[in-house]
């Protein structure tokens, strides 16, 4: 009962003042979400429009949700099967979640992670090294990416 009232709540607040950016709403039952994330300007995801899924788990608020990329991107901390790599994700001891954030920041999070990749803790570590070390061709890549999987 908990976790319902909550993600309603949580809900009825994305829709009315999302984070910009960013919209979410519910994909058949209320633990089925879906997100959208517009790629940051300036960043090699600009323009791209990204899609997710956010499988809420029973125990929510308690553990965190499950979030996965549906758009392929081509990032360090995010694997061709849309998992992504970002402590907030994760419960103590190795993540950072707690029961006090919520869906719009980690969607924030996850948007904030896709402008600034975090090259030191890669889910895929060649691009990784590319990131780190040949900063031009990951740009490249990454936007040839967008424009092909995240265009309109």
């Amino acid at each position: 009962m908990q976790r319902a009232s909550r993600l309603t709540r949580e809900l009825s607040l994305l829709a009315a003042e999302p984070p910009p950016g960013i919209t979410c709403w519910q994909n058949g039952q209320l633990d089925h979400l879906r997100a959208e994330i517009l790629g940051g300007v300036d960043t090699p995801y600009e323009k791209g429009i990204f899609n997710l899924e956010i499988i809420v788990p029973e125990r929510y608020p308690f553990e965190p949700p499950k979030i996965r990329f549906l758009t392929p991107i081509y990032h360090p901390n995010i694997d061709s099967a849309g998992r992504i790599c970002l402590d907030v994700l994760k419960l103590p001891p190795k993540g950072a979640w707690r029961p006090s954030l919520n869906i719009s920041t980690l969607l924030t999070s996850i948007q904030l992670l896709m402008a600034e990749p975090n090259p030191d803790d890669p889910l895929m570590a060649d691009i990784s090294s590319e990131y780190k070390y040949n900063k031009q061709l990951f740009l490249l890549n990454a936007r040839e990416w967008t424009e092909k999987y995240a265009g309109q």
